[in-house]
């Protein structure tokens, strides 16, 4: 059996309970070495075969996950954040499939969620944004031309880069090409939940110069939106005395 397992966006203590009792039961660990702690690895049991999937391919990981199983072992490939969002998860499934190895999802806490919470900021909020696009700016992997980010911006909503650290200039023009204005709020998080993490609040005019002021290249995420700076949004309806619902009925 695989798992594959969400560590959460750094610290040791955001993978989830599941993840880390799957962690500890695995005879064979492939962890994405580039960004998961490296802390998480001394949960493994003893014996425990570990591999760093930065320095691997798609091939060599399948290969020791095939191994594994004749075996009889159990196999956790540990993926940072969640493995839904640019965890190249698919890929591997499909293989796994024509193996005939089952395999299972362990979801965990994504970046952008890590990102906010280090912003004490929701980007949901009433009056302002009620929609989240996650994407990132083309490199060697492309995206498609429906989901540039200049199209995106058109909606103005709330918006959480990711992949794009090093090409803020041109991410920069794009949104602002695309709709929003110049001294919409930005934020870049570096490393969230790291012991490094950084905080940049501007906007989307000195998004380049905040991050050449902090050296910041990689490893970050780009946030986009009024629910940055959170100063002017409407009250939620759930909480409001006037206001009915299933639980509570409305207060004069």
């Amino acid at each position: 059996m695989v798992y594959f397992v969400g560590a959460g966006p750094g610290a040791e203590d955001l993978i989830t309970v599941r993840g880390l009792r799957l962690l500890g039961a695995a005879d064979v660990v492939i962890y994405a070495g580039s960004l998961v702690n490296p802390g998480l690895l001394k949960e493994t049991k003893e014996g425990c075969r570990i591999y760093n999937s930065a320095f691997m391919t798609l091939e060599e990981v399948i290969r020791v996950i095939v191994d594994a199983e004749r075996k009889g072992e159990m196999t956790v490939r540990l993926h940072t954040g969640d493995p839904s969002l640019y965890g190249a998860v698919r890929e591997q499934m499909d293989e796994l499939e024509k193996e005939s190895i089952a395999y299972e999802v362990c979801p965990g806490v994504s970046s952008f969620c890590a990102a906010a919470a280090a912003l004490n900021m929701e980007y949901t909020l009433p009056g302002v944004s009620q929609s989240v696009v996650i994407t990132r700016m083309a490199g060697r992997t492309p995206v498609p031309e429906r989901e540039s980010i200049a199209a995106f911006a058109a909606h103005r909503a709330s918006m959480v880069i990711f992949l794009s650290a090093g090409m803020v200039k041109e991410l920069s023009r794009e949104l602002i090409k695309g709709g929003y204005e110049p001294d919409t709020p930005a934020a870049i998080v570096y490393k969230a939940t790291w012991p490094e993490e950084k905080q940049v609040v501007c906007t989307l005019r000195t998004l380049e110069e905040a991050a050449r002021e902090h050296k910041i290249t990689k490893t970050a995420l780009i946030i986009v939106g009024h629910g940055v700076c959170h100063d002017s949004y409407d009250r939620s309806k759930l909480y409001d005395p006037g206001f009915s619902t299933e639980y509570r009925k409305r207060k004069e």
